[in-house]
């Protein structure tokens, strides 16, 4: 039971880590970006190339997957994205789908249609003891560092100047706009960083999850069900939903594996018929609640 537990923690804390850029990019931009997990498989390949490729250690090599995630999100928001902040969502919809696609091609093109290996350093593999149970070290990472992301952004959201503006471009932007505000600038340095995000995700996630071409499209469906059961534009409402789904998720492949991911679309069902704006649903940019 604790196994479970702690197992359905340390997946919901990705999903979180994975979904909670396209949340506030959604809730910022109306932006329909089902191209966010790319971004997290930049990360992941980044992480791999450094560690295997180069023998760098696991710290640098999340470092290097943030960036590189960006830095592609920078430079995709440049080429491509800007343009669509402003159409129709089914003309997003089916851009970044084929931003999938065409991801997915290039991946297998370079890296082959397998399963990339990785291993995790000495200090994180094994078990700790922790209140009389063994916990496994890296999901207990995965869970620390889930809660580091969390009250990170809630600092930066709620505590700095950037923070201000985002919140007060959600709000209206073009009162923002008036006040000064330039939100194209601020519009291209918040999609830099939430793709940075889906990119650390996707590094952490090499110890839990399998990294191949195909990762955008599997776990596309997940990262869009925790975005619209906790609330597009939210921060608390993506983490209570990510937990929700990875406990659920994680207890019936043990429990009731016969039922496939099917309790998971209950839970999204529920939660959906139940609060259709969201857990959270936003009145601006809600953080904390």
């Amino acid at each position: 039971m604790v196994s479970v537990l702690f197992d359905g923690l340390a997946y919901g804390m990705l999903l979180f880590l994975m979904a909670v850029g396209l949340s506030i990019t959604m809730g910022l931009m109306n932006f329909v970006n089902l191209a966010h997990g790319v971004f997290a498989m930049v990360g992941g390949y980044v992480a791999i190339l450094a560690m295997n490729g180069a023998g760098l250690g696991f710290g640098v090599a999340l470092l290097l997957a943030f960036a590189a995630a960006a830095a592609a999100g920078a430079i995709m928001e440049i080429l491509f994205f800007r343009r669509l902040f402003t159409a129709h969502a089914l003309d997003q919809v089916l851009v970044t789908v084929g931003v999938v696609f065409v991801a997915v091609a290039v991946a297998t093109y370079f890296f082959g249609p397998t399963m990339q290996l990785f291993q995790p350093p000495e200090y994180l593999e094994g078990r700790w003891r922790l209140a009389g149970f063994e916990v496994p070290r890296y999901r207990l990472f995965l869970i620390v560092a889930g809660l580091l992301v969390l009250g990170g952004l809630g600092l930066i959201l709620n505590r700095t100047r950037l923070g201000a503006m985002v919140r007060a471009t959600v709000d209206n932007r073009r009162v923002a706009q008036g006040t000064g505000i330039d939100v194209q600038r601020l519009f291209f340095l918040v999609f830099s960083f939430a793709c940075g995000i889906a990119g650390l995700g996707g590094a952490l996630s090499l110890g839990m999850l399998s990294l191949e071409p195909s990762y955008p499209l599997k776990y596309m469906v997940e990262f869009l069900i925790v975005v619209s059961v906790g609330g597009a534009g939210t921060i608390i409402g993506p983490f209570v939903a990510a937990l929700m789904v990875g406990l659920v998720d994680v207890a019936g492949k043990y429990y009731l594996p016969e039922t496939g991911t099917f309790l998971v679309y209950v839970v999204m069902i529920v939660g959906l018929l139940l609060r259709p704006y969201g857990l959270v649903p936003r009145p601006g940019l809600v953080v904390w609640r």
